[in-house]
């Protein structure tokens, strides 16, 4: 993790938010590599979930809303962690973290037993208190969302109304969220401000279990497609007393983390007909589904894969780093690459040689329309390892033979073997390897 960390400040990944004041514990700002890869993950979640079916439909919602959302859905009751707070230093924990606990009691030995002592265990609520308007009072006071998924329920019918979906369809959406964790850690793991994918599929109840499963499956098989070890993920079922009270059934996608071994990545859940028939009572309008076919009105199911971005981009740089010699490489999925391919003059010095490869850089550019990065930077071989370590799956070199044959030279990241293209097949072959 350590190695992780550094390599993302180092490369401009992910930098520590509000740095030059001291830093803001559990938020994060995302580097122009960082934002590359978050943004390459999302286009693969969005594209697998929504371009490429029939069945589901994009949404956007808003961050704010009525406080009576949150009230509807059992967030201002229920949407707590357990608190206790050090007498002696006041910092606080979460009740369960208990290996965090025992750490901390050790680093008050004045107490006679060794241990810190601790208030009682309180209910801490989750969700950033704010407020709409000019006053700040209970009459105005609402809440950053903890999720975007309430969103999605409380437009059911306006996305019904103006579509032609029908039951069985989804409705995803990529959206940041607020959590105000009592204690953060792990670099991305665990965040105050966050991204969310997030997809609700609404089916008829009776089939929900078909969808629940088949969900579980399709969500595994695409960390698996982009390349994450079958050995470092699987999927877990978890046990009744683990699960929200109106879930049908939770499992989650656990990854092999290096600070904690397996522990969640995803969540897929089965939330029965709790939110619709939920904001459906707190609102007094009408939520359920009528089935023209069959003739008959139900309350939908929803079953919700849900997961991070910020987690997604851990999983995803701590499974394809590797260090192989004297040389550290990200392996990513070509997909996922902040930047696909690397064009560099042999020697910056001759100029044949560096506007030969400022072409080829342009044609690239428009052709692939992804980034690309153009380097004529010291020796060669610093600028193989330099993209090596920022997951760029091609380098592309124009040498003295490329002026004579227009061929160059193309080396492959994770193999470091090269072959020689011809310059108008470049394209091409790129887009070839990339799919």
């Amino acid at each position: 993790m350590e190695k992780i960390v550094a390599l993302c400040k180092r490369r401009g990944f992910v930098f520590q938010n509000s740095e030059i004041y001291g830093g803001v514990n559990g938020i994060w700002d995302l580097g122009p590599l960082g934002v590359a890869l978050a943004n390459n993950i999302k286009k693969e979640w969005w594209n697998s979930m929504v371009i490429s079916r029939n069945d589901v439909v994009g949404f956007d919602s808003s961050i704010l809303s009525s406080p009576k959302v949150w009230e509807a859905s059992g967030h201002l009751k229920s949407f707590t962690d357990p608190l206790i707070e050090c007498k002696i230093c006041h910092e606080r924990f979460r009740a369960d973290h208990k290996k965090e606990i025992e750490e901390h009691g050790k680093t008050h030995p004045s107490t006679g037993s060794g241990q810190a002592k601790w208030t009682d265990v309180k209910h801490f609520n989750l969700m950033f208190k704010t407020f709409l308007g000019p006053l700040d009072d209970e009459k105005n006071k609402t809440y950053l969302r903890p999720e975007t998924a309430q969103g999605i329920f409380i437009n059911f019918q306006n996305v019904l109304a103006t579509t032609r979906v029908k039951i069985p369809f989804g409705i995803a959406q990529i959206g940041r969220g607020f959590r105000n964790e009592i204690t953060t850690g792990n670099f991305l793991f665990r965040v105050r401000e966050f991204e969310m994918m997030e997809l609700e599929f609404f089916t008829e109840p009776g089939k929900d279990s078909e969808w629940f499963d088949y969900w579980r499956k399709e969500r595994l098989k695409w960390y698996l497609n982009l390349g994450i070890k079958k050995e470092n993920i699987k999927l877990v079922d978890l046990p009744k007393e683990d699960i929200a009270h109106y879930s049908k059934g939770t499992s989650e996608i656990w990854y092999n983390w290096p600070f904690m071994g397996f522990g969640e990545l995803e969540g897929i859940a089965n939330r029965g007909d709790y939110d619709l028939s939920q904001h459906s009572k707190f609102s007094a309008k009408e939520l359920s589904y009528f089935d023209e076919e069959n003739k008959k009105r139900f309350i939908p199911y929803a079953i919700e894969p849900s997961v991070g971005v910020g987690r997604a981009i851990l999983a995803f740089l701590i499974d394809s780093y590797s260090e192989e010699k004297d040389r550290v490489v990200l392996k990513l999925h070509p997909k996922l690459s902040p930047i696909k391919a690397a064009v560099f003059p042999l020697l910056a010095n001759k100029l044949p040689l560096a506007k030969m490869a400022r072409a080829i850089y342009d044609n690239l550019k428009s052709s692939i329309r992804d980034s690309i990065a153009f380097d004529e930077r010291g020796n060669i071989g610093k600028r193989y390892y330099s993209q090596d370590e920022i997951g760029t799956p091609f380098c592309i070199t124009v040498d003295f033979q490329s002026l004579e044959d227009q061929t160059v030279t193309v080396r492959d990241r994770d193999t470091m073997k090269q072959e020689r293209i011809k310059v108008k097949e470049l394209s091409s072959f790129i887009k070839k390897k990339l799919d």
